[in-house]
């Protein structure tokens, strides 16, 4: 990847899914047993998602909608997935580990979330690249980071999903996140 590309919208949302998938690897693959480390990975994992979805709603989707004929539709199917995700990351959300619905939960998120991440990455990614100028992709990568770092870490299903009440509203919600995940040795 070239250096220009390294902090484009892209490369930033791509870099989250990897990161997601390899937590999602070592859940799936058995290799941490311990119940108090699948929670604490299964926590990361929620934040790491909740952070990267309010990102993509500030930034991504606003672009779709701007920049394709079809971006209303798109945006909202989007959007509309990231809710059915954050209802089951508000499910899981505190559940121990030793309980018979952890692991039905974990795999019916990593199935929605595989399966959001293709839809992006083989169909929305490569039609806004083709839609937006690389000093925009840029500015937009840098705006998502920024939010990732003041967004919310756990599910928060009941709040708004699209501009301006989510720019509004999360940096907020993500600072109480925080300190709640503080207080609590909550991993994220």
């Amino acid at each position: 990847m070239t250096e220009a590309k390294q902090d484009d919208l892209f490369s930033v949302l791509i870099a989250d899914h990897r990161e997601v998938e390899q937590a999602f690897r070592e859940l799936e693959t058995g290799a941490i047993s311990d119940p108090r480390q699948r929670r604490d990975l299964a926590d990361h994992v929620i934040a790491e998602l909740v952070r990267h979805s309010v990102a993509e709603e500030m930034y991504l989707y606003p672009t779709a909608r701007k920049v394709l004929p079809d971006g209303d539709q798109i945006a909202d199917q989007e959007i509309a997935e990231h809710a059915e995700a954050e209802r089951v990351m508000k499910e899981l959300d505190g559940m121990d580990a030793t309980d018979a619905r952890f692991d039905e939960l974990l795999r019916t998120l990593m199935r929605e979330i595989r399966d959001h991440i293709r839809g992006e990455e083989n169909d929305l990614f490569p039609r806004l690249q083709a839609a937006c100028d690389q000093e925009e992709l840029r500015e937009l990568g840098r705006k998502v980071t920024r939010a990732k770092q003041m967004a919310p870490t756990r599910p928060h299903p009941a709040a708004p999903d699209k501009p301006p009440a989510n720019k509004l509203l999360a940096p907020g919600t993500g600072l109480v996140d925080r300190l709640r995940d503080a207080l609590t040795g909550r991993k994220t």
